[in-house]
């Protein structure tokens, strides 16, 4: 042994280690939203963690700005870490549209980096699920956009939750009326705080670092504070941005997009108009939505995204206009384990065989491997000892069943089939193909599951 001192074992502030009780129900929502974009076309990508610094920075705001981990590299080049998925896929698509053809769709599923302060189900490292829909304005892809959300949410297993639906057009339209539209970043930058700082200090902020007068800043926050059925929202609007072109499209696409969605039956409770959401970076143009679960609002949106028709164009002469949304992976599963939705395993097997007689080694891998073949995970256990000290083992894993055999039920030609959740035991034959048995397997985890 060393005489060293031992490192300590330790993680920074704002990451985490993802032990198999909580990487194995992550790995079960990736796959979902993976079935799920795949089912509307959108096809996947990947791009590097680094990026040239130049490329990431005042494409999100101040803020994210002051957020990036960036770094000279070997070569004294500046880079910095991506701290969303869509930068990147601005210059993806900027870089390789020509060969990929509009419209282009695609997923990304990936880790960004933030330095921000963590909070509940907030880290500095953490996974993005996005899909995006890259050379088109029609409003056509802002519904399918919801769809995707409402599908994804459902496929998940959430029932309770809210798409809250805006569009920047709106507040862009009621900017230029008031005479501030050169100062629309600052302003959105205060508006996205409302649900945190309330009205007043969004006010104050809008005087600091927009210039807007008092007067100026009410306006914006009538607007904001506008609330009722999506009917009286837009009724309710319409008024303020009446005359500007900007706010009047945006009205439109809001009741196009509403209207289209009810019509293949999603409509209130699940999409709420919310003339208050902003999305505090500074790329989005139109659409914009926020995704709340409705039991536990506090942990904020776990699945927002919007329009954004001008940021490629940083990268390319040629219009790339495009929208898309990003489950917060690692947010979602701290609320569905909050909520007790999460079952806390650490295999990803279901059944377990205890190997307790020595002899019957093979016998113990043919039969886990006749029942893999038919597409069953399974786990024998890798050293001969007694079957009780196994069977807690099994319990501590949290497997759905066990396949007991020894010497006396090798001599009978049965196993022994016990459900690990209800104590139920019952012999099955054992044969060369083990048809019986794979059924019997089939019919208790269908019935678990």
């Amino acid at each position: 042994m060393s005489d060293k001192t031992p490192i300590v074992p330790r993680v920074l502030k704002g990451f985490r280690d993802y032990p198999p009780e909580v990487m194995i129900p992550r790995e079960r929502l990736i796959e979902i939203a993976r079935r799920v974009y795949r089912s509307y076309g959108f096809s996947p990508i990947d791009t590097p963690a680094l990026e040239y610094l130049d490329i990431l920075t005042g494409k999100g705001s101040d803020e994210t700005d002051k957020q990036m981990y960036r770094f000279q590299d070997h070569g004294d080049r500046w880079v910095g870490l991506r701290f969303d998925l869509t930068v990147p896929l601005a210059r993806f698509a900027a870089q390789h549209i020509n060969e990929l053809g509009t419209p282009f769709k695609r997923y990304h599923i990936a880790t960004v980096w933030r330095g921000e302060s963590p909070q509940a189900g907030r880290f500095r490292e953490f996974m993005q699920c996005d899909f995006d829909t890259i050379g088109t304005r029609c409003v056509a892809a802002d519904i399918e956009t919801a769809l995707v959300i409402h599908d994804l949410l459902r496929a998940i297993g959430i029932q309770n939750f809210t798409i809250r639906l805006n569009n920047r057009m709106l507040l862009t339209g009621l900017l230029e009326k008031l005479g501030l539209a050169g100062r629309t970043g600052p302003v959105l930058r205060a508006l996205d705080k409302l649900g945190k700082i309330g009205p007043e200090k969004v006010a104050d902020e809008m005087t600091a670092t927009a210039g807007t007068t008092p007067e100026q800043a009410r306006e914006v926050l009538r607007l904001a504070e506008i609330g009722g059925t999506n009917d009286e929202v837009l009724c309710k609007v319409e008024p303020l941005v009446a005359g500007n072109a900007t706010g009047e499209a945006g009205v439109g696409k809001l009741r196009e997009t509403l209207s289209a969605l009810a019509a293949v039956g999603v409509a209130e409770p699940f999409v709420k108009l919310d003339v208050s959401i902003a999305r505090g970076l500074d790329y989005y143009t139109g659409t914009i939505f926020e995704t709340f679960l409705n039991d536990l609002p506090e942990i904020g949106s776990i699945c927002s995204g919007g329009r954004y028709d001008n940021l490629a164009e940083l990268f390319t002469k040629q219009e790339l206009p495009g929208i898309g949304a990003s489950l917060g992976l690692d947010r979602l599963l701290a609320a569905l384990e909050k909520l007790g939705l999460v079952e806390k395993v650490s295999t990803p097997a279901a059944v377990f065989i205890p190997y307790f007689d020595a002899a019957r080694l093979h016998d113990y891998l043919r039969l886990a491997a006749g029942l893999r073949a038919a597409g069953i995970g399974v786990e024998v256990y890798p050293e001969a000892k007694k079957l009780g000290q196994q069977l807690k083992y099994a319990d501590r894993r949290g497997f759905r069943l066990a396949l007991i055999a020894g010497e006396n039920e090798f001599a009978a030609g049965v196993c022994q089939v016990k459900n690990l959740l209800t104590g139920e035991k019952k012999d099955v034959p054992l044969a060369a193909e083990p048809t019986a048995l794979i059924e019997e397997v089939r019919k208790i985890l269908g019935a678990t599951l």
